[in-house]
């Protein structure tokens, strides 16, 4: 039988081989968000060892001191209070908590990803006037959208920015919510269909970086990645020139057939990009057919169904007001009646049958 250090090595070489490849990106990140974030993962831990290793000791030293063979401790079966000891359990976690709360609530306002950023790293701050790189980000079934509305390009699992250029992430997803993760830059922002969530971020060294979802979407899942490249201004305006060589357009028809569901797709380039997509991905009306959100939600706002809708606004008088408990509330508008072809003014329909209603 073999020793059990022979036993503990022969478990130890294939895990050690299987973790040689791991690159802790995380914990060495190319991005000053990612950055500031992985200092947070850094003070955080050091603040919460303060209470757990003295802990840990202390655990092992009274299972070690008061053994039961040692017969030099003293047993006191009537001791139960201590104010020190009480001072010193309560005070230090109570130190750290407020410490905790603090570095949160600050870092919270700092990092929010919506803010633009002020800096392009600890030394240097962003100078005026510089304008963010914006990218429309879209997570399709399984892969990932980019499009660049100042190059007037996209591609298909690929993306590039320039070193120390602030960029402005626009999010968004074409069917079931996804999360847009560059882990080297920044933190993960969900990409949810019908709304648009941003991230402001910046890279800091050149370099391919992974890309990925990091919220379970489906079958495709596991291969729903992506490059990103960190480029010098050069070799980024030549990367844009290699993707509208492509020649290829992207327009809504182009759009829809990409849209399908499909797996671990190869990078695709294209050189032209309908203006309006992006925007129609976002409110749900890439179909010709197909009426948008904002244009829904426009009509709402004026009343329902368009403006002939807007001649039936009512609110509640003020006798049914009081009567609610509502006379503190702001007063609110609601249709008092259906417009339609052949009721255009929305007046009161005659009584129907039971079982039936008006057409």
């Amino acid at each position: 039988m073999p020793s059990n250090k022979k036993l503990f090595g022969l478990f130890l070489i294939p895990a050690l081989a299987l973790l040689g490849g791991c690159n802790a990106v995380l914990l060495s990140p190319s991005g000053d968000i990612a950055l500031q974030q992985r200092n947070l993962i850094y003070i955080s831990t050091a603040l919460m060892l303060l209470v757990i290793v003295p802990v840990i000791f202390l655990t092992l030293l009274f299972a070690w001191r008061y053994r039961k063979s040692n017969n030099r401790s003293d047993y006191d079966p009537e001791w139960h209070h201590s104010t020190q000891l009480e001072l010193v359990i309560w005070a230090v976690p109570l130190l750290i908590i407020i410490v905790l709360g603090a570095i949160t609530w600050i870092s919270t306002h700092k990092l929010d990803p919506y803010r633009p950023l002020d800096r392009v790293d600890a030394q240097r701050a962003i100078p005026d006037g510089t304008k963010p790189l914006v990218v429309e980000v879209v997570a399709l079934d399984w892969k990932w959208l980019f499009i660049y509305p100042e190059q007037g390009i996209a591609m298909v699992n690929e993306m590039a920015a320039p070193v120390d250029r602030p960029i402005q992430f626009k999010i968004t997803a074409s069917s079931v919510m996804n999360s847009f993760f560059i882990p080297a830059m920044a933190g993960q922002i969900y990409a949810m269909p019908g709304m648009q969530t941003q991230l402001h971020a910046i890279i800091n060294k050149p370099g391919e970086f992974d890309g990925l979802s990091a919220n379970y979407s489906g079958a495709g899942f596991s291969g729903m990645r992506f490059k990103f490249h960190g480029l010098n201004d050069g070799d980024f305006d030549q990367w844009v020139k290699k993707v509208k060589s492509s020649g290829k357009s992207l327009d809504r028809d182009t759009y829809l057939q990409l849209e399908k569901p499909s797996e671990r797709n190869p990078v695709q380039h294209y050189a032209k990009v309908d203006t309006e997509l992006y925007q129609a991905i976002l409110n749900r009306c890439v179909e010709a057919n197909k009426m948008c959100m904002h244009d829904m939600m426009a009509i709402d706002a004026s009343g329902g169904l368009g403006m002939p809708g807007t001649v039936n606004i009512a609110s509640l008088d003020n006798a049914t007001r009081a009567r609610l408990g509502l006379d503190d509330q702001p007063v609110r508008s609601y249709v008092g009646a259906m417009c339609s072809p052949g009721n255009p003014l929305g007046l009161p329909l005659p009584a129907t049958e039971p079982g039936t209603r008006p057409i």
